[in-house]
């Protein structure tokens, strides 16, 4: 699994932020520590500020699980059971999983199989213009693919559609 990481994104460790907050003061009663400074922010007071973030998070996520395909289901289930449990209201949308992936899987997997939408192309559809679809209409939190291999431009159509649509592409390549 990938994780996207900014470089030039200072990142504050859980005891730093917590040390932080605990001592407004920290900043008048420490030395000058360039690194500390330019990763906490205090206001003209020295009250410990919140960072602001610097990027926006990505619309495009991809998971890629090489393995047996039980396994990799048994990785999945809780990043799902997750999704399906979003205090967001719109739908988990899965977009023509693997067919080991079935209604029963969900339900012993524990996820909330009353607010996730399965949907399988038609006729000429593609599953990347279901997908494509699925984001630009907006009422997926998360539309989950299967796409694979995936290339630099649908990675790019769904990005874009995830975008419009105010929701999060994940796609799922299996090997």
């Amino acid at each position: 699994m990938q994780f996207p990481q900014s470089l030039n994104r200072t990142q504050l460790s859980l005891f730093e932020a917590f040390v932080a907050s605990a001592l407004p003061s920290a900043k008048a009663e420490s030395p000058r520590n360039p690194w500390l400074e330019d990763a906490l922010r205090f206001d003209d007071n020295g009250v410990f500020t919140t960072p602001q973030p610097v990027e926006e998070t990505p619309a495009f996520s991809e998971i890629v699980l090489r393995g047996a395909a039980g396994n990799c289901l048994s990785l999945l289930a809780p990043i799902l059971r997750e999704l399906s449990d979003n205090q967001d209201k719109r739908w988990l949308t899965l977009i023509a999983p693997p067919s080991s992936l079935t209604q029963n899987w969900l339900r012993e997997a524990g996820l909330n199989r009353e607010r996730i939408l399965l949907l399988h192309p038609r006729g000429e559809q593609s599953p990347l213009q279901l997908a494509q679809h699925a984001l630009e209409l907006g009422r997926s939190h998360t539309v989950v693919s299967w796409l694979n291999p995936l290339e630099p431009k649908a990675r790019q159509t769904l990005e874009q559609a995830a975008q419009q649509g105010q929701a999060q592409s994940l796609n799922i390549s299996l090997g």
